[in-house]
């Protein structure tokens, strides 16, 4: 599998088996996706900016990303039905931690003034939610060769009991959170 997987089925399950006391491995909460979103908003018209953001997003990835369409037509937003409002994709397994690996490693240290991600991104079953600012901090992405510097949302789904414990198994696995006031 991946270096990661191998760390947290090895090192990581046990500590935090012992910590919070589980009697049984299969207890100790996992990281089951990772969903990375894009939002069009009103470069949705512009087709070839459109198709480098999903090309850049399935490079990021490694997967082809899905696209999401409005259901229904809103005149404030000037948006009409089937209009492209966003694209999205949902890692799973090997893709997963791949992804994973090289958002700790490569992506988030690239970030400009970055002292850590923050600790208000937890929801109340353990989930974590970030957004990054610009797609040139991957290595995938060629700078040079970008037109439209966009965004992305990427959620971390984990099974964890509750926050605390999705706080340890994503500091565990490397996830820079920063450390509060």
């Amino acid at each position: 599998m991946t270096r990661i997987f191998e760390r947290y089925r090895d090192e990581i399950v046990p500590k935090l088996q012992a910590e919070f006391k589980h009697k049984n491995r299969m207890a100790v909460g996992k990281m089951l996706k990772v969903v990375v979103s894009v939002g069009l908003g009103k470069i949705n018209k512009e087709e070839k900016a459109v198709e480098e953001i999903l090309a850049t997003l399935g490079a990021i990835t490694g997967q082809k990303p899905v696209i999401r369409r409005a259901r229904k037509s809103i005149a404030n937003f000037n948006l009409r039905e089937g209009d492209l409002v966003g694209a999205f994709v949902t890692l799973r397994g090997k893709r997963m931690y791949e992804f994973f690996d090289r958002l700790v490693t490569f992506a988030l240290p690239r970030v400009r003034d970055f002292r850590g991600l923050p600790l208000s991104g937890f929801d109340r079953s353990g989930n974590y939610s970030f957004g990054m600012t610009e797609q040139t901090v991957f290595p995938e992405v060629d700078y040079n060769k970008v037109e439209k510097v966009f965004g992305m949302n990427i959620n971390l789904v984990c099974n964890a009991k509750n926050k605390e414990e999705a706080k340890a198994l994503l500091i565990a696995l490397g996830l820079p959170l920063d450390k509060g006031i």
